[in-house]
């Protein structure tokens, strides 16, 4: 786990020749994560390290000339992460912004004068130490429809907004204002205009589902002029190369908010009627970029168990794919002379960056290759199974190396969460890990799941824990027909919606002797008010007080916890506001109070993704030992 690293999105040089990209490294020592900026040629035979510091860089840029890197770093306590110049004819990185609200996001203008960003209401309390903050703490003072949000703990009316800043005298001016998130934005190709993406409305943002597409002067004080009109979300806004369209993704209707699929549309700059683009494709849609004679956009499509780029005709929606298979593609860029560089992983190999070299990919980094070779890896294949009604479910299967079909072995179900995601071809370190202990791991991309077309995901719309539950036992019943899965020995788990899943299939059977449940819920009225979720609960579920009988419904894990006599594992963050761990300790005390084996695990201030490395590995450590201790027969 610690000899892995993580390579993030490439960013190609205007002039084709570097990709700048991030490394993140795992330093056990220190109990913490690091990124560092890196280029790589185009070539792919040099490779440079340009920044590093403990705080981290991330985000890294080009200037339009060339002539400097930049990127987003916390060093020197600049609170909140700030904007930095390399130079690339030597010397160190020069701080460019000192906003308060910190930079989230920026974009450099075409002519490299200025740069558009993204930063946060600053807090009065902003410039005082923090020891000061501790010894002289304030009521939060709450008054928003939605007032939690995971990592950022209770919301007050602090907004985040759009910001321009000049290069060379480092003046930073705001744009917009108003108690409205802004942002995503993009120049237009005269530099004379922004778009972004803001949820500004006569009413409560807070209660609806949606956002529209704003193009406003790059000028403090310009009035943003509202281009979309969808009902829905619309997001990421790209300008075409003559800057007189902007391309964008409308997301579905504002009740399907867990379930969202985007739809490619284009509308005037200057407003008018939006285009939906290739309609019919009913897939996964993100990264639009435009070609440079504008006729055509790039994206990324989400498809059965993998991620492709790919590209649509504007004027006939014809869709081609140009890098396609068992894989997954997670980021691409595009140099003005039509070079493109892409990160892509497949089930073998972790992500790095490549070259897509006349329809051909090679590899540029090399960060993971030497852990790679050393390793001897589970094989991960793609499996169909007909459900009880007739539909067949995708899955992915992992044997262990070595693996004998002469011999059973025990199994464990691995459930993703979302539900709105998919288990895809991608590395991914906790299913070799149990394969690497024996175990066959199934991951099965039950109704809910994405990749498959908006009615896959919308057909648990308010009615979780049923379809997906037939779904993953018919995966497992398919599994044990092939022969080499041992039916006694069966372990369950996720995290997330994965966890909830898990407290779901266990209250309807025990055919499970182990099972974890991460960062999950079962007594759904609880999550009301302490989650994140309000807008999907009274929208898709009606308020408790006046659908009280499907609430009860769909908390059948707790209200049949008798019915459990799976041994399970539950865990958490405490600071979680995204599922909270309350909704841990309700099933853990259910479990307590019936004689189910059953543990408890809390992991102090981490949020719903663990992200400290030592907690990281401990909760590793403990799905091994608990699916050793009931289905391989290990004492921990």
């Amino acid at each position: 786990m610690y000899r892995l690293r993580d390579v993030g999105a490439g960013r190609i040089s205007p002039d084709g020749q570097w990709i700048a990209y991030t490394v993140t490294t795992v330093d056990s020592a220190k109990d913490k994560s690091d990124s560092d900026v890196w280029m790589v040629n185009w070539e792919g035979t040099r490779t440079l390290k340009m920044a590093g510091s403990p705080e981290g860089e991330s985000n890294p840029r080009w200037s339009p000339d060339n002539r400097y890197l930049s990127f987003v770093s916390g060093r020197y306590e600049s609170k909140g992460g700030q904007i930095w110049l390399l130079d690339r004819a030597g010397g160190e990185a020069v701080r460019l912004t000192d906003l308060k609200g910190g930079v989230s996001e920026y974009e450099w203008s075409p002519d490299g004068t200025r740069i558009a960003l993204v930063s946060h209401d600053p807090d009065a309390d902003d410039g005082k130490p923090d020891s000061l903050k501790a010894r002289t703490p304030k009521p939060i003072v709450i008054d928003r429809y939605a007032f939690k949000r995971d990592g950022d703990g209770y919301l007050d009316r602090r907004r985040d907004h759009v910001w321009m800043v000049d290069v060379a005298t480092k003046k930073a001016v705001q744009i917009t204002t108003g108690d409205f998130d802004d942002r995503q934005v993009r120049w237009s190709p005269d530099g004379k205009r922004l778009a972004f993406t803001s949820e500004r409305m006569d009413g409560d943002p807070d209660r609806f589902n949606n956002g529209d597409i704003f193009v406003v002067e790059a000028a403090p004080g310009a009035t943003p002029i509202k281009l979309t009109t969808w009902s829905g979300p619309d997001a990421a806004p790209v300008w075409s190369p003559d800057g007189s369209r902007i391309a964008y993704l409308q997301g579905s209707e504002p009740q399907l908010s867990a379930y969202t699929q985007n739809t490619i549309a284009i509308v005037p700059a200057t407003g008018g009627a939006t285009q939906l683009i290739a309609t019919s494709l009913d897939r996964d849609v993100n990264q639009l970029t435009w070609s440079a004679d504008g006729t055509r956009l790039r994206f990324l499509l989400g498809d059965d168990r993998a991620q492709h780029l790919a590209q649509v005709d504007v004027a006939t929606g014809a869709v081609t794919r140009m890098v396609d298979g068992r894989r997954v593609v997670t980021a691409y860029d595009v140099a003005p002379n039509g070079r493109l560089a892409l990160n892509t992983g497949t089930a073998q190999r972790a992500t790095e960056v490549h070259a897509l070299d006349n329809a051909n990919l090679r590899a540029l980094t090399h960060v993971n290759d030497s852990v790679f070779a050393s390793l001897s890896l589970g094989t991960t294949e793609d499996v169909q199974f007909r459900n009880k009604d007739g539909l067949t479910v995708g899955a992915l299967v992992t044997k262990p190396a070595n693996f004998d079909p002469s011999k059973k072995y025990p199994m464990v179900l691995r459930i993703h969460g979302g539900p709105n995601g998919q288990d895809q071809h991608l590395f991914q370190f906790e299913r070799e890990l149990f394969a690497a202990n024996g175990y066959v791991v199934l991951q099965v991309n039950y109704r809910g799941s994405s990749g498959r077309g908006q009615a896959w995901k919308k057909a648990i719309y308010a009615d979780w824990g049923n379809k997906e539950v037939q779904d993953l036992l018919a995966g497992v019943d398919h599994m044990i027909s092939l022969g080499y899965v041992d039916p006694e020995r069966l372990g369950i788990g996720g995290w997330s919606y994965g966890g909830i899943l898990t407290d779901y299939t266990i209250a309807t059977t025990t055919r499970f002797k182990a099972g974890t449940s991460g960062a999950g819920s079962a007594l759904q009225t609880t999550m009301y008010g302490s989650d994140q979720y309000i807008f999907q609960y009274e929208n898709e579920l009606g308020a408790p007080w006046k659908n009280p009988r499907l609430w009860e419904k769909l908390s059948y894990p707790f209200y049949k916890a008798d019915r459990i006599k799976t041994p399970t594992l539950y865990l958490g963050g405490e600071k979680d506001f995204n599922v909270p761990i309350a909704g841990s300790e309700q099933m853990y005390q259910a479990l307590k109070s019936l004689g189910v084996p059953t543990q408890l695990i809390v992991y102090p201030g981490q949020f719903h993704g663990i992200s400290r490395p030592s907690f990281v590995k401990d909760r590793y450590d403990r799905y091994l030992e608990w699916y050793g201790k009931y289905l391989a027969g290990i004492t921990p």
